[in-house]
């Protein structure tokens, strides 16, 4: 079995329980050291927005990180049924790509942990890769409704290449013009 994300071979099934696994690995290889990295390069991704934006974007990915590499690490619980092998491959690879186009070792950390987190709520858990309450351009942000994600960015974002957008589980929000 594959201890790590680069060793999934995406030729057979993969089930949930596995890819939990691979992650509490990947998971137990990252340090507080590596999160304060990815922490300084949303920094400096952010530092032309408002400040007040600013502050609550880098606190807020800053602790979604934090906690979710916790969660991982922690998580007791047995997944049952299968990832869509394909689907994940398409996901790392763009994950893969972003890594080795980071500009710096801070980029490259927080690369590696959004990889696993998102990985984590998009495959495994199936939730919205963004957290719930985070806030996009124009003030918008992302919430949850009767157990659905509304994302006010999704139906803009989607065809991205790089975006991930495609991959979660979130819907556009309807109440908000496209």
């Amino acid at each position: 079995m594959a201890r790590r994300l680069n060793e999934l071979d995406f030729d057979q099934e993969v089930s949930k329980n596995d890819l939990m696994n691979v992650l509490k690995n990947e998971a137990r290889l990252i340090h507080i050291q590596d999160i304060m990295k990815a922490s300084n390069f949303l920094r400096e991704d952010a530092k032309f927005m408002p400040r007040q934006e600013r502050d609550d974007y880098i606190a807020r990915f800053t602790k979604a990180f934090f906690t979710r590499i916790k969660d991982i690490k922690d998580d007791p619980s047995e997944y049952s049924g299968n990832i869509n092998p394909g689907k994940l491959s398409e996901f790392l690879e763009i994950q893969n790509d972003l890594a080795r186009n980071a500009q710096n070792d801070d980029e490259k950390c927080f690369h590696r942990i959004a990889s696993i987190v998102a990985t984590y709520t998009a495959f495994v858990r199936e939730e919205s890769i963004h957290p719930v309450g985070t806030r996009f351009p124009g003030g918008f942000t992302l919430k949850m409704v009767d157990g659905v994600y509304l994302c006010p960015v999704k139906d803009k974002q989607k065809d991205t290449p790089s975006a991930l957008c495609r991959f979660c589980v979130s819907v556009q929000d309807k109440t908000l013009d496209s």
